[in-house]
């Protein structure tokens, strides 16, 4: 019986992501970028840690966590005909157990486009320069 426990033990660690296994400096935002990957399966995926902006907050007191403020920019096909109000309420709910972690994300800056849109605004961006 025990070893059928063992077995059973050592069969779901060897399920799970690399990821999860090693350790991580950026375990919040490994978390992140695998989520978002895996759902979305984004043509481009930024995700900028800007927890030491805020560590100096009141409302970061105490935490002891480096991973609290991400800014992350998604292009993605599974935004087309969606408002941005509803890309963003994707977003959230595959990091929503991120979010209501302790510790875990406290502020998520989002800037979500299709491939058309990302086009767009490189191009204005080039135009400007």
């Amino acid at each position: 019986m025990l070893r059928r426990a063992a077995l059973n033990h050592l069969s779901r660690a060897f399920r799970r992501p690399l990821s999860t296994m090693a350790s991580s400096d950026t375990p919040v935002e490994d978390v992140i970028r695998e989520k978002i990957s895996a759902a979305l399966q984004p043509t481009t995926l930024e995700i900028h840690n800007d927890s030491h902006l805020h560590a100096h907050h009141k409302a970061m007191e105490g935490s002891t966590s480096r991973e609290t403020h991400f800014r992350v920019i998604i292009t993605s096909e599974a935004f087309r005909s969606k408002m941005q109000p509803a890309r963003h309420r994707l977003v959230y709910s595959l990091l929503k157990d991120e979010m209501a972690r302790e510790g875990g994300i406290h502020a998520l800056q989002l800037r979500t486009m299709t491939p058309e849109e990302e086009e767009k605004r490189r191009a204005q961006e080039a135009g400007d320069q």
